[in-house]
């Protein structure tokens, strides 16, 4: 692994190689376990490296962010196909892909949710097709009443999901046991969506 990292920035790619290197280590040590230092030592360049393509660890959780994000809307989307062709459907699956990603790549979802207000915004302008909450928005415009605010539709529904999906995985969800193939009662949560002016389509 370390092999690779050194040959990518050989070939002047060495910004993304930290970037991997820092989504690695989130996989498999959560966000406590990421630093500058780590990242470093992970791609096989100089402690200074890291300061000097991201500034400082916060720098560098931004950059690691936008690449969660990219992960984050390929499982929406990849979740919304498999559900149905319905709008309701639709919503739904990506609803359950939100929750799926959260509970296989907990580390990211730490970072990309942690970040300060003022870099949580400035995402957005980098995210581009990758955007998840524009995948959100299209998906709850089917349900906006008329003569009302989307944004209270959207985040009626990304308050539930994002509430479940937080609950779930910190395991704070009434103490129940998780494993990779039980989301709960994900389902009935979920039912709370039927209501939703124009579920029925």
């Amino acid at each position: 692994m370390a092999t690779e990292h050194k040959t990518r920035h050989l070939h002047g790619d060495l910004k993304n190689a930290l970037v991997q290197a820092g989504l690695e280590i989130l996989e498999e040590g959560g966000i406590d376990a990421l630093s500058l230092r780590k990242c470093a030592a992970r791609a096989g360049v100089s402690h200074a490296a890291p300061a000097h393509h991201f500034g400082n660890l916060d720098g560098l959780k931004s950059a690691i962010a936008a690449a969660a994000f990219a992960l984050f809307s390929q499982s929406m989307r990849e979740a919304a196909a498999q559900e149905g062709d319905s709008d309701l459907a639709r919503l739904k699956g990506i609803c359950r892909g939100y929750l799926q990603f959260g509970m296989q790549h907990k580390g990211l979802l730490d970072v990309m949710f942690g970040l300060p207000p003022d870099a949580f915004l400035k995402l957005g302008d980098d995210l581009g097709d990758s955007d998840s909450y524009n995948i959100l928005r299209d998906a709850c415009a089917p349900f906006v009443p008329d003569g009302c605010d989307p944004f209270v539709t959207e985040f009626q529904v990304w308050s539930l999901v994002h509430g479940y999906t937080q609950l779930y995985v910190s395991g704070r969800l009434g103490g129940r046991p998780q494993d990779a193939s039980d989301e709960g009662p994900f389902d009935q949560v979920m039912a709370l969506l039927d209501g939703l002016q124009g579920a029925a389509s």
